[in-house]
């Protein structure tokens, strides 16, 4: 055997070797990483096979075994190149449709159909036949039609996975960059080298791309061994870093600074990489223009800050998790998540649920629910408590003369002086249809009284003003004062104190201990 040809066959021996051990070493621990690795077993059992049919190609010696051998290399060429785009694409992150990996491999099946065929039609190769001048296992031969199909689709396949990965070079982490530079050189050095075998600088008559293979083994293994590669896949992890809605911002365990997210720069503009190192509590106020309201040590997960950005005014909940090595706290993660547009809906939803929609004061059911805690405090602290109940006089009248929609401004006409007219601590609402209702807490029942007259009084001088004239809307007023009993009670009474006020004519208030002595 001549001794270049010896130095080939040496080379390919070591590629095949090296991809039969990453391939032993990566199935033993594919639990660990079980979908990346089926990718990477599936493309480095690809590589093997094309290893092994080139180094026995070496050892034809008849044309007929040149031919079945380089069909054994065909059955793992093709596939190597479209199965590694596939493990690339999957390191980072991109999903792959099952659609989407069976029509990586149509090209691939074809190429070996038309190798096995190709005597019939000598559409892959033209010619192939042992080299005149050195014989075999030198061959040959003159490319076809298809050869040229596939071999751009090969280098397609390289070039497409070597871009990839070189795009994400800036999104991952600079520890991880170790892992991508060899995956880079994976790539690369089998698509030069068959760049350099299209173009005749290579010997002739062989291919030079397995020769080089132990080396992009050797590289494999490296980051697979001493990186990590499959446990952790750090440019997926960082692709999907940057990709969350949530803002994330880590801190040592010092609470400085060392990485944050997209997100993260999205919700908070000012934050920027010059930042890195310095204390978090140094950060916020220039991101803010406050001080950052919670502890970080003793921060619980779901505490809500808010924040003014720009000119709005944000409400971030935060999650918080302590990151651990070896048992000890080694940072601390803490996530943002915008809770604003959340918040303003549960307001919303709140305002609805407790205020009555036309006039925008309380509904009954807030009402009696603020009452109840300020009745049962006043009972306990021995203070007087008061409630009006007031009706408006004649308002199927308003409806009917005027139409629902000057009733309606009728309504809101009165509760907003009513509002307007409160004192702190005092409790108003809509009771229902043309009733409201004020609590009265440490006030006595002629207390109460008076405040009554004075709202009656005011609303009979300043009537309501539309387009048609003026229209004068009084109130009836029923008064009763709490000394036992319970809330509803209490209303009661000062709902027979009302009904007297107006069976005695309307526009008047009406007391209920004055009502029970005139019963008396």
């Amino acid at each position: 055997m001549h001794s270049p040809l010896m130095v080939y066959l040496t080379l390919i021996c070591m590629s095949t070797v090296f991809i039969l051990f990453l391939l032993i070493y990566v199935f033993r621990k594919r639990h660990n990483y079980p979908e990346i690795a089926r990718y990477f077993l599936l493309y480095t059992a690809a590589i093997g096979i094309y290893c092994f049919g080139a180094g026995m190609a070496l050892t034809a010696a008849t044309l007929g075994q040149m031919k079945f051998w380089t069909v054994i290399q065909y059955i793992g060429m093709p596939l190597s190149a479209s199965l590694g785009l596939l493990f690339i694409m999957r390191y980072l992150g991109i999903n792959v449709t099952r659609a989407g990996f069976w029509s990586l491999l149509i090209v691939p099946f074809i190429t070996l159909l038309m190798v096995i065929t190709n005597d019939w039609h000598g559409l892959h190769y033209r010619v192939f036949e042992a080299d005149p001048v050195m014989g075999m296992p030198f061959i040959y031969q003159e490319i076809g039609t298809w050869y040229a199909v596939h071999g751009l689709y090969i280098f397609s396949c390289m070039f497409v996975a070597f871009i990839l990965l070189l795009s994400k070079w800036k999104d991952t982490a600079r520890t991880y960059r170790r892992q991508l530079i060899a995956l880079l050189f994976g790539q690369l050095l089998p698509m030069l080298t068959s760049f350099l075998y299209l173009v005749g600088v290579t010997p002739s008559g062989l291919d030079p791309v397995p020769m080089v293979l132990w080396l992009s083994s050797l590289l494999y293994f490296w980051a697979i061994s001493s990186s990590t590669l499959f446990a952790i896949m750090p440019v997926a992890k960082d692709i999907i870093f940057n990709n969350i809605k949530d803002g994330v911002i880590v801190l040592d365990k010092s609470h400085r600074l060392i990485e944050f997210n997209r997100a993260a720069k999205n919700n908070f503009p000012l934050l920027d990489q010059p930042m890195y190192g310095m204390e978090f509590q140094r950060i916020w106020p220039r991101l803010t223009g406050e001080r950052f309201p919670v502890e970080l040590g003793s921060m619980a997960d779901g505490q809500e800050v808010q924040a003014v950005i720009g000119h709005s005014e944000r409400i971030y909940q935060i999650s918080a998790s302590t990151m651990k090595h070896g048992g000890s706290s080694e940072g601390l993660l803490l996530i943002f998540t915008d809770v604003t547009e959340l918040k303003k809906l549960q307001q919303q939803l709140e305002h609805q649920a407790f205020y009555d929609e036309l006039t925008q004061v309380y509904n009954r059911r807030a009402f009696l629910r603020q009452c109840e805690q300020d009745f049962a405090a006043a009972k306990g602290s021995s203070d007087p408590f008061s409630v009006i109940l007031m009706d408006i006089d004649h308002f199927k009248a308003i409806n009917d003369t005027h139409g629902h929609d000057i009733g309606d401004q009728v309504l809101v006409h009165i509760a907003r002086i009513c509002r307007n007219k409160l004192q702190q601590g005092q409790i108003f609402a809509r009771y229902g249809g043309e009733e409201f209702v004020l609590a009265l807490k440490g006030v006595t029942v002629g207390q109460a009284e008076q405040v009554g007259n004075e709202l009656r009084g005011y609303l009979q001088s300043h009537p309501l003003v539309i387009a048609e004239g003026m229209i004068s809307a009084t109130v009836s007023m029923g008064v009763a004062q709490s000394k036992d009993g319970s809330l509803q009670q209490l209303l009661k009474k000062a709902d027979l104190a009302l009904y007297a006020a107006k069976q005695n004519g309307r526009d008047q208030v009406a007391v209920y201990k004055e009502i029970m002595e005139s019963i008396k």
